[in-house]
């Protein structure tokens, strides 16, 4: 089983900082380029509109805000390269993120993983297994996303690659989604799908 409660020197870590806009620049562009994996962990879960790169200069597109889409057509693509897409998050999915997400065939058929508990609040991207942002950020609009300054919210994180807390964030991450800690969680017996069971199933399955 993982330790979840440590605290750990490591020494000199190469790092970036970023805040506001900074975000979006560095998170969703280093998700743009995935190759293999994108991890992500999130209390909230909202629609997140991303500026469309595909747009050609002077053509107007109907879909959402002109200029915009949803980040969930930027997974979907990804995922049908063969990316593996996981999603852990503790509040239920926005509306709008939902209405987004039963658009995509590929992304109801499981090409994007969905995994919740209530006490998941730790905010992570991790891409490839080999670069991550850690900070205060949400999967949100507001957090991550292409809102104005005076729409977004206050944030601050880091950028890394490297290989000791790369180690570290993965290992309890893989432990929150296959419900190490469930056996002994007090909110069990409120929780809707204790990831433990569920993981078990999928193994069955």
């Amino acid at each position: 089983m993982t330790d979840l409660d440590f605290s750990r020197e490591l020494g000199t870590v190469r790092a970036g900082l970023v805040a506001g806009r900074g975000h979006y620049e560095k998170v969703i562009g280093a998700i743009r380029d995935a190759q293999t994996s994108v991890w992500i962990a999130t209390a909230n879960l909202k629609e997140l509109l991303i500026e469309d790169h595909r747009l050609v200069p002077g053509r107007r597109r109907t879909r959402g805000r002109s200029g915009y889409r949803s980040v969930l057509h930027e997974l979907d693509e990804l995922a049908q390269r063969g990316v593996e897409i996981r999603i852990l998050h503790a509040s239920p999915p926005s509306r709008p993120f939902r209405r987004t997400f039963d658009q995509l065939p590929n992304l109801v058929a499981g090409a994007v993983e969905l995994r919740s508990c209530p006490r998941v609040h730790l905010k992570t991207v991790i891409i490839d297994g080999t670069f991550m942002y850690l900070g205060s950020a949400n999967w949100t609009g507001a957090g991550l996303g292409a809102r104005g300054a005076g729409r977004r919210n206050f944030e601050l994180g880091i950028l890394t690659d490297d290989e000791g807390w790369l180690d570290d964030v993965q290992a309890i991450y893989a432990e929150l989604w296959r419900g190490g800690p469930c056996s002994d969680c007090r909110l069990r017996d409120d929780c809707e799908m204790p990831l433990a069971e569920l993981h078990v199933e999928r193994r069955a399955s």
